[in-house]
């Protein structure tokens, strides 16, 4: 199955995608909106160009694992994601996804201007590598 993850920001939102096999996640695009109502509409366009069968969302819980305004505001553009694309969307703590992305590109030192226009599709690579994981060792 193809699944596609979001990681929402204010204004640059992560995409990634996984093989049918759900054995890799890969890095696609960063969408640059800051109008809900659009972003929705592009990240549903890229599941349909993805042909992704299942989204994962990224849901900012707090380090003590509660809930914020942010996971507030991110759980409602999820349920507007599974409106407009009527696949099944699955929320996921992305606690410090950032932080893992931004070392990530440490390692590769990515730096500038190429940093901040990837860092967010890293951070969905690392939700879906995540949550594939987990799926994994559910079964």
């Amino acid at each position: 199955m193809i699944i596609m993850s979001v990681d929402l920001g204010k204004a640059r939102t992560g995409i990634a995608v996984s093989d049918k096999g759900e054995g890799f996640a890969f890095p696609k695009t960063v969408i640059n909106e800051y109008n809900t109502e659009k972003l929705v509409q592009k990240i549903a366009d890229w599941a349909k160009e993805l042909c992704a069968e299942e989204i994962v969302v990224g849901l900012p819980k707090n380090m003590d694992g509660s809930l914020g305004g942010r996971a507030e505001e991110c759980s409602e553009i999820a349920e507007k994601i599974k409106i407009a694309t009527s696949l099944p969307v699955v929320l996921w703590d992305e606690r410090c996804t950032t932080v893992s992305a931004h070392t990530a590109l440490n390692f590769t030192d990515t730096r500038g201007k190429k940093r901040k226009n990837v860092v967010d599709a890293v951070a969905a690579v690392i939700i879906l590598e995540d949550y594939l994981t987990f799926k994994k060792n559910k079964k």
